[in-house]
Parts: C-alpha cells; sequence; structure tokens
C-alpha cells in the first residue's frame, strides 16, 4: 500500500487541483475526490475501521468515460466510524503485483471484503485498459487475499456466468454454502449468484439469476432483524429485496419502492444514494453508499460526468461517501437518511 496518508479535512492535502469541499460527507478521496463503492470492515486483531473503495479519477480531463477506468482501489481508516484517515492505495492489486514493472495497465472497481475466520479475502472487479467507453470491454472478478488487510496477494480470476461480470457480494447462508452475488451485464444488467461450499477458488457454482426486473448493479446482502436483505442500486435509490433463506427474495414493496432516493438534510447529501455496503453491529446496521453531491442523472453518459469542456460536468463527476442507519420495523426494512451514525469505536 503506498504510504501517503492524509486527513480528508484538510483541503490543502487534496491531490492536484483538487479542492475537497466542506460538506456533512463521511470521506471524500482526497486525490481525485472520486471516492465510490465503499466497503467497510471491522479489522480482527485491532478493532479499527478499514475502507476499500473505487478511488474513480474525477479530476482528469479525458474522453468518454475514461474518467471513470483507470480506477485504483483506495484505503480509509479510522478507530471510531466517524474520523476517517486516507491510507493510500492497494499496489498489490496491479499486474504482477507492486514494483513488478508490468507495462499492464488494469481498471479496478468495486472491492467487496470478507473475513473467512483465518484470512481476509477480496473480489475485485478488473477490466483491462483505460476504456473511454461502456461497450465491447469484458469485466471479471478476480479474488485476492491478505491476512492484514494491508497486503494482498492474487489467486485467480473467477469462473462464473459471463464475461461482463462486476460487483461481487459474499456471505454465508443459512444452508451454510457462502454464496457470491454479482451484476451480470450480460443478462441485462440483472444480479446473479454462485455458491461454494468453502470459498475454495475452484469450487464456485453459478446458480442463476437470483435478482430479475429493472437493469441494476451493486448487490449488498446481510441479515439483519431475523430476515435477509439485498439491497441493489437502481441509480435512483436502492431496492430492496427479503428472503428467509438468502436464496429466494421476495421485493419489499412495489416495483417503484426504494430507499435513499428521497434528499437527504445533510450538506452535500442532497441526490440519491448509490452502491453501498452494510455493516452489522449487534442488532444496529449502518448502509454506507456514496453519492454524486452535483448531479442527479439516472446514469453515467457522454451528457454528465464525461464532458471534460464543461465546468457543470467536471463537478458531477465527483462523488462523495455518505453513511446511514437501518432498521427493521415489523418486518420492513427502514433507513433513516438523516439519523445519526454509530460505527463505533475500536473493540480491541
Amino acid at each position: 500500500m503506498t504510504a501517503a496518508a492524509a486527513s480528508v479535512g484538510a483541503a490543502d492535502r487534496a491531490g492536484p487541483g483538487v479542492r475537497l469541499p466542506d460538506d456533512e460527507a463521511l470521506f471524500h478521496d482526497p486525490v481525485h475526490d472520486g471516492a465510490t463503492d465503499p466497503t467497510v470492515t471491522r479489522h480482527h486483531l485491532t478493532g479499527e475501521w478499514w475502507m476499500h473503495y473505487t478511488q474513480r479519477r474525477a479530476s482528469v480531463d479525458e474522453p468518454g468515460v475514461a474518467w471513470v477506468h483507470g480506477s485504483r482501489i483506495g484505503v480509509a481508516r479510522s478507530a471510531d466510524g466517524v474520523a476517517w484517515r486516507y491510507a493510500g492505495t492497494l499496489d498489490d492489486l496491479r499486474p504482477g503485483g507492486a514494483g513488478a514493472g508490468s507495462d499492464r495497465v488494469e481498471t479496478h472497481w468495486a472491492p467487496e471484503v470478507v473475513f473467512d475466520g483465518e484470512r481476509y479475502r477480496m473480489y475485485l472487479t478488473v477490466i483491462d485498459g483505460i476504456p473511454d467507453r461502456w461497450e465491447g470491454h469484458p469485466r471479471r472478478i478476480v479474488e485476492y487475499v491478505s491476512e492484514d488487510l494491508e497486503r494482498w496477494r492474487a489467486v485467480g480470476d473467477l469462473r462464473l456466468s459471463s464475461d461482463r461480470v462486476i460487483d461481487a457480494c459474499v456471505a454465508r447462508c443459512p444452508d451454510g454454502r457462502w454464496r457470491m452475488w454479482f451484476k451480470d451485464e450480460a443478462d441485462g444488467s440483472t444480479t446473479w449468484v454462485a455458491s461454494s461450499p468453502d470459498l475454495a477458488h475452484d469450487s464456485w457454482r453459478v446458480e442463476g439469476r437470483a435478482i430479475a426486473g429493472r437493469p441494476h448493479e451493486g448487490p449488498n446482502v446481510f441479515e439483519l432483524g431475523g430476515w435477509w436483505w439485498m439491497l441493489v442500486d437502481e441509480w435512483r435509490g436502492m431496492g430492496v429485496h427479503r428472503s428467509d433463506d438468502a436464496i429466494h427474495w421476495t421485493r419489499q414493496g412495489g416495483p417503484d419502492d426504494v430507499i435513499l432516493g428521497a434528499p437527504g438534510r445533510r450538506r452535500g447529501d442532497g441526490t440519491f444514494g448509490r452502491h453501498g455496503d452494510v455493516v452489522v453491529e449487534g442488532d444496529r446496521a449502518t448502509l454506507v453508499y456514496f453519492t454524486h453531491p452535483h448531479w442527479d442523472g439516472s446514469e453515467l453518459g457522454a451528457d454528465a460526468g464525461s464532458d471534460a469542456t464543461s465546468a457543470d460536468a467536471a463537478a458531477a463527476r465527483r462523488s462523495a461517501i455518505f453513511a446511514a442507519p437501518l432498521v427493521v420495523r415489523d418486518g420492513v426494512l427502514e433507513c433513516d437518511r438523516n439519523g445519526p451514525v454509530h460505527l463505533g469505536p475500536i473493540t480491541h
């Protein structure tokens, strides 16, 4: 991991040309101000919170959607889940590892980090090169392992349902099997699922489509209040699905119902929430998500965030991490976007 570290509250420590806004975000990336797709993990030895996220290159002026690609995985750390400090990027995820001198360039998206009782596993979306358009570029999910959340080694690509898979989420289900949910863009951007008895790299078997309906991405699965829940990012808020076995899912509410669709009252949190991670601590849960504070478009495209000659588009590229509490009342998952956030202090 790179040695650079900075307080996200200090705008003068940001990267070249980046001045961090004065808002109530949980975290801003100080290099490009493009933090997205957060996953939050409590270190099993130190009790410290670690956030891994996609470090989008929101500050660059490049053609099309190249700014969404070429991203690294950023790291932030916190003792209390409230004040976060930037801790650099993960160099070990590059082709050949840190210092290997590889000329290959990769795009890294949407890290998923789980602890299996002995080590950490990361399931990372990888794209070759820095594409300037969405179409025609295979996406794959690659497994890495680590003992300390800081140094990682590659295990290899996973064989899943297509060559257009992104946004892995992994959890152990009531039947004892581990399952991975992911977006399959080759199937209309729906959620598919694979399972494994033990997380062995070659043991994953695709089970099929888990969630159909309107296109979506970023599935996140967790247990809370006696139910299993899946959140999916519909680019207008998050659809909610409920299950008693983490296999069969029923949508909460109607086809248009979402959480994080209405603006929040925190400064900078005025647009809908996107691709998040849920941290469950006992009977409490916190949804950590990102927003584009200066853009309320329904999808990234040539007219929203990719026109480098437009000051408005440059602002629209910027993103920030926020958090909100989740509760279950009478079998319904509710999110108080303006409620207090309590991830909790170091426990060791």
